[in-house]
């Protein structure tokens, strides 16, 4: 059995698929990417900006799923360039306070609305 998880305080999906989908104790996140729920508009002024973006996105879908980065356990992380590797990181790590995700990172030829990264999270309850 599955739950679909959806909240109006994240950016709606582009095309057909959820937010979230709760089954058993797992939630798997769609990847995000840096869009303004309440806005509607890409925030791109710089990639660490971005990367916050796209984990408030996160982070605001795990609540309404009842929980929280420590209850994530792989991310995967996409990029269009590699060079920006470090200052995603950064960002990113500001999120997780011990008990890190398993990971990957890897660099794609294109994301979609031309965004330079996409995260996306399986947590377990």
């Amino acid at each position: 059995m599955k739950t679909i998880i959806n909240t109006p305080d994240a950016p709606a999906p582009i095309g057909p698929y959820s937010q979230a989908v709760a089954a058993g104790n797992f939630l798997f996140v769609s990847g995000q990417i840096a869009l303004n729920a309440a806005t509607g508009q890409l925030v791109m002024d710089d990639i660490k900006t971005e990367t916050r973006q796209v984990m408030e996105n996160i982070q605001t879908i795990l609540a309404e799923a009842g929980v929280n980065f420590s209850h994530v356990v792989k991310t995967s992380i996409f990029l269009t360039d590699m060079q920006n590797f470090t200052q995603v990181n950064e960002v990113y790590g500001t999120y997780f306070k011990d008990n890190f995700p398993a990971r990957e990172t890897v660099q794609v030829a294109g994301l979609p609305k031309g965004v330079n990264v996409e995260i996306t999270v399986t947590a377990v309850k």
